[in-house]
């Protein structure tokens, strides 16, 4: 039996937690075996968040005046609390894939920001691209331009390694004889000032 000193204690980490979440979801882990609620806790962990299991009055109590109040009026039965401090899609992600595997597992609501969330708003949240997958794409697209024209410079570079070396030459004789034909022009003015 939890000690008054204890549920107060816990009553203020879920509120702190509250404070500094940008994503909650209301979820269930009851049931779920030892080693695959170890395995999803430490995922949410790796995703910057947090999965509380407790009372739901300690829960009610926590989220009193705050905007999450309103998710855990009609709440009855066991269920647990991830919190998402920075990546909500990810933890989304993680409790959603942990549904797939395990029908224990589902979403009951949710808060982005303060805005309220749906079961269904939370999965379409779920499927989207998380932090690191959306970081990486933007930095594919950034270098795209960079790769395609280092691709070009090395494709000319090895079309003149192949033959490139006689249109080199060519070139080169080009520009020399310009540079020539004004010597002489230049030799034959001075022969007519003479």
């Amino acid at each position: 039996m939890l000690t008054r000193a204890k549920k107060e204690e816990i009553v203020a980490g879920l509120k702190t937690s509250i404070e500094k979440s940008k994503a909650v979801f209301l979820t269930n882990m009851i049931g779920v075996g030892a080693n695959d609620s170890v395995a999803i806790r430490k995922k949410v962990r790796d995703a910057n968040g947090s999965i509380v299991v407790t009372r739901n009055t300690l829960f009610k109590r926590a989220a009193a005046g705050t905007h999450l109040e309103d998710l855990f009026k009609d709440v009855k039965g066991p269920h647990a609390i991830a919190f998402a401090f920075e990546d909500a899609p990810g933890v989304a992600k993680v409790i959603y894939e942990a549904g797939k595997e395990n029908e224990l597992i589902d979403f009951k609501g949710g808060f982005l920001m303060d805005k309220p969330l749906t079961p269904a708003e939370v999965e379409q949240l779920a499927k989207l691209p998380s932090r690191d997958e959306m970081l990486g794409t933007l930095l594919a697209t950034f270098m795209a331009p960079i790769s395609a024209f280092a691709r070009v410079l090395h494709a000319v570079n090895e079309k003149k390694k192949e033959g490139g070396e006689a249109e080199v030459a060519v070139e080169a004789a080009a520009e020399e004889a310009p540079a020539e034909e004004t010597k002489t022009e230049d030799a034959g003015t001075e022969e007519n000032k003479e």
